[in-house]
């Protein structure tokens, strides 16, 4: 099973990768979270300017895609955090994997750039950084998620959607 988490920077998808696999280990469920932020930094890509050009991303993602594939056939749970701006990946992740679902995190424009946690939006408004997804390249918003949350609303924490996700699965799709 893959789990894949689908939102722009700031829309809180290592957080809520974190709170699903909490809550599927407290299930006794294995999983393993594959975060885009820190498969780039293993791949010693995270101080390479071009590994944020769209070429850089696709080549990320693709990566990732196969390491989520790796890991599902040896029936591990995956928890995957990613931009994924390509819908060529997410529509071929629907064959790829032995079970499939994707969660969209939607807040406001506003929201994500008051968030800001990694500094982004505020240095391509300053013009200090380029190939900002959301700024500079666009993202496509998942044509077919399973799950949308609106992640910029304060009341409604990671676990709540954690808990969503899990009751929806009902264990079915779990090993």
């Amino acid at each position: 099973m893959v789990i894949w988490l689908v939102g722009l920077s700031g829309s809180g998808k290592s957080t809520l990768g974190a709170a699903l696999c909490t809550r599927l280990r407290q299930e006794g469920k294995g999983v393993v979270h594959v975060d885009g932020d820190i498969i780039r930094a293993f791949c010693n890509d995270a101080g390479d300017p071009n590994a944020y050009s769209l070429d850089g991303r696709r080549r990320n993602a693709e990566r990732i895609a196969a390491i989520c594939a790796w890991l599902d056939a040896q029936k591990i749970n995956v928890v995957c955090s990613i931009l994924a701006i390509f819908p060529d990946i997410l529509l071929a992740n629907r064959t790829r994997y032995s079970s499939y679902r994707e969660v969209f995190l939607n807040p406001s424009q506003a929201v994500l750039r008051t968030r800001d946690t990694k500094g982004l939006y505020q240095a391509a408004a300053e013009g200090r950084m380029a190939n900002v997804v959301g700024v500079h390249i666009p993202f496509p918003p998942p044509s077919t998620p399973d799950f949308i949350f609106d992640t910029g609303r304060t009341h409604e924490p990671p676990e709540l959607h954690a808990e969503q996700i899990m009751q929806a699965l009902s264990g079915n799709d779990l090993w």
